[in-house]
């Protein structure tokens, strides 16, 4: 039943071209991955890229057969349609796709999005879209020069090497951009061209950073593992431990150890 009220919620607000309604199915700290663009978007970025898409062209969204489930996860087929089109039709222009999403509580970790589909014939403009060589066309009506790009990439890195900004546990896409005295979609556009990340991989790799000079700390100031990961900004253990694994390919407490046996 749970799976049903996240499905239907969220072919609802995807179907009221809702950028917000449709990101505020991801967990604070949740990732949409589009994997025909090889990009990973957090809730705020996800917003700005459905902005854009939303207001570029109009389709509806289908549940295609059932919904599938397991402990945590939910898949399941759709169909985007242009609007206008009846059911009959609807196969002209339209194409076909599946997601897959891991849950915590009625929200969602991550979104997994393949809509690739050999054999499917897809609009231009999604075509484009999915294209990372398209990135200039992604951004082309944001007004960001080169130059400006270059600058605010100056400001975001000053802020964080500087003022250590990546330490705030509230720290978002729309904060950062009003400390940088930047729009949203510009910043968006500063850590996905500039530094070719998301805003949460661009985020964590400075508190994984921060995270490795504690854990390397051996004097027992810094504490239990859980601490570190609040001291370093995340607000649970499980994200500190999914992104220090990213990052630094083990776990917080075998990097610990592994320190430890370097230092003896």
């Amino acid at each position: 039943m749970r799976a049903t009220r996240f499905v239907e919620s969220y072919f609802d607000a995807w179907n009221h071209r809702d950028p917000r309604a449709v990101a505020d199915h991801l967990t604070a700290d949740g990732i949409y991955c589009d994997i025909p663009e090889n990009v990973q978007r957090t809730h705020d970025e996800l917003i700005v890229s459905l902005n854009d898409i939303f207001s570029d062209y109009r389709y509806r969204y289908e549940l295609i057969g059932d919904i599938l489930t397991s402990k945590d996860t939910i898949a399941f087929q759709y169909r985007m349609c242009p609007l206008g089109t009846t059911k009959k039709s609807s196969s002209s222009g339209s194409f076909a796709g599946a997601e897959f999403v891991t849950m915590h509580g009625n929200e969602a970790i991550t979104i997994t999005d393949y809509y690739d589909i050999p054999g499917v014939v897809q609009p231009s403009r999604l075509a484009r879209l999915r294209s990372r060589e398209t990135n200039g066309a992604k951004y082309a009506k944001s007004g960001l020069s080169s130059e400006q790009l270059c600058a605010y990439k100056d400001r975001l890195e000053q802020l964080m090497r500087s003022q250590q900004a990546y330490l705030r546990s509230d720290l978002t896409l729309p904060i950062l951009a009003k400390e940088i005295d930047c729009s949203v979609n510009h910043l968006s556009q500063v850590i996905n061209s500039g530094f070719d990340m998301s805003f949460f991989d661009y985020l964590n790799q400075y508190r994984i950073e921060h995270a490795k000079d504690l854990l390397s700390e051996l004097n027992g100031q810094n504490g239990a593992v859980l601490n570190v990961a609040f001291t370093v900004g995340f607000n649970s253990n499980s994200a500190f431990y999914a992104a220090f694994k990213k990052c630094a390919g083990q776990t917080p407490a075998q990097y610990r150890r592994s320190q430890s046996k370097r230092a003896h």
